[in-house]
Order: structure tokens, then sequence, then C-alpha cells
């Protein structure tokens, strides 16, 4: 396996696990309050849309060329960063 793939397999499986936590965010904001609720769906759909975002980018990077995949890895870098911190940030928010 190169490094190449090796980067992208350990993004996927950290996206992969944020959108377990995602989920399990959800499944709680579901239980709670109405007046929690639209906070905790608010969160919700700002970590949806950083996940999507990130998982184009990992897109773009599986389908760019050798000279191409070191520019792209910045990108799913930033947006893989962003998803975590609001993983975390909405994560201690749920509890």
């Amino acid at each position: 396996m190169d490094m190449r793939e090796a980067y992208q397999r350990k993004i996927e499986a950290q996206l992969e696990e944020w959108k377990a936590e995602i989920n399990r965010m959800k499944a709680k904001a579901d239980k709670a309050d109405a007046d929690v609720q639209v906070e905790y769906y608010k969160q919700i759909e700002d970590l949806q849309s950083k996940q999507k975002a990130a998982q184009e980018k990992l897109k773009g990077l599986k389908e760019a060329g050798e000279g191409a995949w070191e520019d792209l890895k910045s990108g799913v870098e930033l947006a893989w960063e962003s998803l975590g911190e609001a993983v975390k940030s909405a994560n201690s928010r749920f509890k």
C-alpha cells in the first residue's frame, strides 16, 4: 500500500467514525425536549454539511492524478480538521 492509499484509508476511517458520532447525536436530539431540539438539529445540520464537504474533498483527492495529489491533500486536511473540531464541540454540548 502506498502513502497516498494509506492516507485515503485513514481519512475514510475517521469520516466513518464521525458519521457514527453524528448519528448518535441525532438519536439524542430526537429524544431531547422540544426547546433544545432546534439547537441540536441546527448543530447536526452544520456537522452534516462539513461532513459532506470533507467527503467531496476526499473524492477529489481519489480522482486526482499523482501530480495534483499533494496539492489537494491540504484542502482535505482543512475540511477534515474543521469537521473534527465541530464534532468535538457539538459532542460537548450533547452530553
